[in-house]
């Protein structure tokens, strides 16, 4: 007799046609459970107010998936009222350096971190609890999963726990009080403290964690007694053609681009080497594809790089990956601070198949240097070793101008977005 597959309740903010790298990590989960035997059921809102659209991924929403909608209100759709844009980057997370925000944006950033505690879709979590009791009760549903950030949807994990006492799992794909930008919400002593207490009920409720990164488990295991399962973000197989490299030596960053990112030891390499080799100026091409903030563009200009720069702004995931796969090299910057050594960011996967050496920058012991480096897929670097840095560069592009710039990568399918989908799958069984 065939078994019936496991029913999961997966609940989300960001789903088709949200863009970026939120949405990339449960719609490849529910693209492959149904290979597992679980039945996912997606739960998300009916009008968000997304920073970023992308409507070529509606195509890759599995067909196997029960897809549940419920309105929600938002702050931000009435703040957007006042400066759209302002409203559009705040919630994106391109947050202005602190010298250089202006009266409106030091007010938003006080309201949204003192006032929407944890998030400003907080309005959302008694309505989907109301809706989500009737419908689990209805259809016999045991398992759910609430993915975060928002960290407000664990807070309907909380609720839906102590309610339904179902099965919890609580999917971190980043940190809750120790995320980079928590520390530029101006928040009060009671903000703060109200964080902390919300994330220990969180942690301590749940009857599983998970995390993407084995920093943000060291940091949870601090709070909690509670197990705690790393299942990275990954890659999946995507259809696109074979690209032909780009005739310049482009240095591609896809993504956001912060202002705590602006890697300047980056630019004051390229700007030597710009004055050390001659042809160097005329091959180099600096790609920036995504949301990137003024300070970055303007230091870009500072360092006199202003016209090897093609900044494309953003564009849908599936050209992202062909620019992947276009580009000479790829960029992989994060912050430099203590906080974001657990962040592995989602790109790193998908440049790791892109067959395109990565130069990244990072703070010491980041998660995601040991990946490249176990990988062969690129090479990583502090934010103190700009000799070493602007060695690489001029080795990359000799073996540019060569036409031999190659990559080697080793022991990738530990990555891949359906073997991932598997430890998740086992993950359920076993806790359930």
């Amino acid at each position: 007799m065939k078994t019936k597959p496991k029913k999961l309740l997966i609940i989300t903010y960001y789903w088709p046609p949200a863009g970026g790298p939120g949405v990339q990590r449960w719609l490849k989960f529910v693209k492959y459970l149904p290979d597992f035997k679980i039945q996912p059921i997606v739960y998300f809102p009916e009008n968000p107010t997304y920073p970023i659209i992308d409507n070529g991924l509606i195509d890759e929403v599995s067909e196997n998936a029960i897809i549940l909608k419920n309105k929600i209100f938002e702050p931000y759709q009435l703040a957007g009222f006042l400066s759209k844009n302002k409203t559009k980057k705040i919630s994106s997370g391109i947050i202005p350096n602190q010298k250089k925000q202006s009266f409106l944006e030091r007010v938003m950033l006080w309201i949204r971190g003192n006032l929407f505690i944890p998030d400003a879709r907080k309005y959302w979590v008694n309505p989907s609890v109301k809706y989500l009791s009737k419908y689990i009760q209805e259809n016999d549903i045991d398992t759910i999963i609430t993915s975060g950030p928002p960290h407000s949807l664990h807070l309907i994990g909380l609720k839906l726990k102590q309610d339904l006492n179902v099965k919890w799992f609580a999917d971190f794909r980043d940190p809750w009080t120790t995320i980079g930008y928590q520390k530029q919400l101006k928040l009060s002593t009671y903000a703060d403290k109200k964080h902390k207490k919300l994330e220990s009920q969180v942690l301590n409720s749940a009857d599983t964690i998970i995390v993407t990164s084995k920093t943000t488990k060291a940091e949870f295991q601090a709070l909690t007694n509670k197990p705690i399962a790393v299942i990275t973000n990954g890659y999946d197989v995507e259809k696109v053609d074979k690209q032909l490299l780009d005739s310049k030596f482009s240095l591609a960053h896809i993504g956001s681009f912060l202002s705590e990112r602006n890697p300047k030891i980056l630019w004051q390499a390229l700007s030597e080497l710009l004055n050390e080799i001659p042809t160097f100026s005329n091959d180099l091409e600096i790609k920036l594809i995504g949301a990137v903030s003024q300070e970055v563009l303007n230091t870009i200009t500072e360092y006199k790089l202003e016209n090897c720069l093609n900044n494309l702004g953003y564009v849908s995931h599936n050209d992202a990956v062909k620019y992947q796969r276009s580009s000479q090299v790829l960029l992989l910057i994060e912050v430099d601070s203590e906080d974001t050594k657990s962040i592995i960011p989602g790109k790193l996967f998908e440049y790791m198949v892109s067959e395109r050496p990565i130069i990244a920058i990072g703070p010491k012991d980041s998660d995601f240097a040991e990946i490249i480096t176990s990988t062969n897929t690129g090479i990583f670097f502090e934010y103190d070793e700009k000799e070493a840095l602007k060695k690489t560069i001029s080795s990359h592009y000799n073996l540019f101008l060569e036409q031999n710039l190659k990559v080697f990568p080793v022991g990738l399918q530990q990555y891949s977005r359906k073997n991932l989908t598997e430890q998740l799958s086992k993950l359920i069984f076993q806790n359930s």
